[in-house]
């Protein structure tokens, strides 16, 4: 099976291949939302397809196709989503298809909006590259002990703040916060003046657990349903003063975005990878077999306000220390339940070189080496009016699958 196979046309080095088939919401002018998948620059409305009955043998409530978010649809469990899927997949390249030349079935991206794909009702949010860790350590304590000693032993996480998560294009405006001015007494009330991208990958829960329940390694990956991209905005100088004792709060709650295509496990299972080496020796339940880490190249761009845009980050997924099998697992090691549409992210995903570094903090290492844009500006930060746009995609033996982008602009502070 090739794109060529395909009688939707699809672009070169498309992100939405044959191969790839992402769920997502969407709506024109003349309908409500529903569910469609993206075919190269195109959009086939799952929602109508179904009423052509080449589902009805799966013997399902097709009215999930309707509905405003993909998680009715994600309940059905991986039995019936991957048919699903399949399905498209095998009518998408028959040249006799019954939806080959139905006009009503396929629409251009460029003429729909997106939304969010799933009800996020709990957010998770990792903090698993070893080299993020490490650089953040650095910067901010003694660089002999960047990491803390807890880190090599535990996937480290926090609860986020699931109501501010958005899709990709909704604008936000730079948040306000308290912080403390370097060699002030008393802190000050402002906008923040650090605002920052985090370049993550959000994946999303397709099974739930009960309250007490617990999961393996070797069983996590059942409960994934798919993942997305996302950019994990913080504001560093907010952050700083009001994160001892407990952790991220309003730095951290005023915006995520996320991709609106959820590309299954399924698609990305030919660029399963072999993790980094876990040198300090894990506790039994966090052991796994196989490979667990995916080879997914991430890349970050600023866009300064009617200029072009200047990659500042390229990086991959396959860095990550703790892979999602031991993030889900150690999730629910004290009985913690989950629930489909829950989002765990991955935290900032970092690389061994310069330009591979997921963040702003750590490219402009704090502020000290300001990165050039192609417009001849300079910038530590994300400034009023900047863009900032984040893309993904896996790509092997001619089979690229992606994720599209995740973009949003800073919008100057209320």
């Amino acid at each position: 099976m090739t794109n060529s196979d395909c009688w939707v046309p699809i672009p070169e080095n498309s992100d939405f291949s044959i191969h790839n088939i992402p769920f997502g919401i969407f709506s024109n002018t003349n309908s409500t939302k529903r569910v469609g998948i993206a075919i190269g620059n195109h959009v086939l409305d799952i929602a109508a397809v179904a009423k052509t009955g080449i589902f009805d043998s799966l013997a399902f409530d097709q009215s999930v196709f309707t509905n405003a978010f993909l998680n009715p649809f994600i309940e059905l469990g991986k039995t019936i989503t991957t048919a699903v899927r399949n399905t498209i997949q095998k009518e998408l390249t028959n040249a006799n298809s019954i939806l080959k030349g139905n006009d009503s079935l396929v629409v251009l991206q460029e003429n729909i909006t997106m939304h969010l794909p799933v009800f996020i009702r709990d957010y998770t949010d990792f903090y698993s590259s070893i080299e993020h860790a490490t650089n953040v350590g650095t910067m901010f304590r003694d660089p002999a002990n960047a990491l803390l000693p807890n880190w090599r032993h535990l996937p480290v996480g926090y609860h986020g703040r699931s109501s501010s998560i958005t899709v990709s294009g909704h604008n936000v405006h730079r948040p306000m916060g308290q912080t403390m001015p370097p060699n002030a007494e008393q802190p000050v009330y402002g906008p923040s003046k650090r605002v920052d991208f985090e370049l993550e990958m959000g994946f999303i829960i397709g099974r739930q657990t009960s309250l007490g329940e617990t999961l393996t390694t070797e069983k996590a990956e059942e409960y994934i349903f798919g993942k997305v991209l996302l950019n994990d905005w913080s504001a560093r100088d907010v952050q700083k003063w009001e994160y001892v004792p407990l952790g991220p709060f309003l730095a951290k709650s005023f915006a995520s975005h996320i991709s609106p295509w959820v590309v299954t496990m399924e698609a990305l299972e030919p660029f399963q990878v072999d993790g980094p080496k876990q040198e300090t020796k894990v506790l039994p339940y966090l052991e796994y077999k196989g490979q667990k880490n995916y080879d997914i190249n991430l890349e970050v761009a600023i866009q300064p306000e009617n200029t072009a845009e200047t990659v500042v980050c390229n990086s991959n997924f396959k860095y990550m220390y703790w892979n999602m099998a031991q993030q889900l697992t150690h999730h629910t090691m004290n009985g913690c339940n989950i629930n489909v549409g829950d989002m765990m992210a991955s935290g900032t995903i970092s690389g061994k070189s310069e330009d591979s570094y997921g963040s702003m903090l750590e490219l402009a290492w704090a502020g000290s080496k300001p990165l050039k844009m192609n417009d001849g500006s300079e910038r530590k930060f994300i400034e009023d009016n900047d863009t900032v746009i984040m893309r993904g995609y896996g790509e092997k033996d001619g089979v690229r699958v992606g994720f599209g982008e995740v973009k949003a602009k800073i919008l100057p502070a209320k």
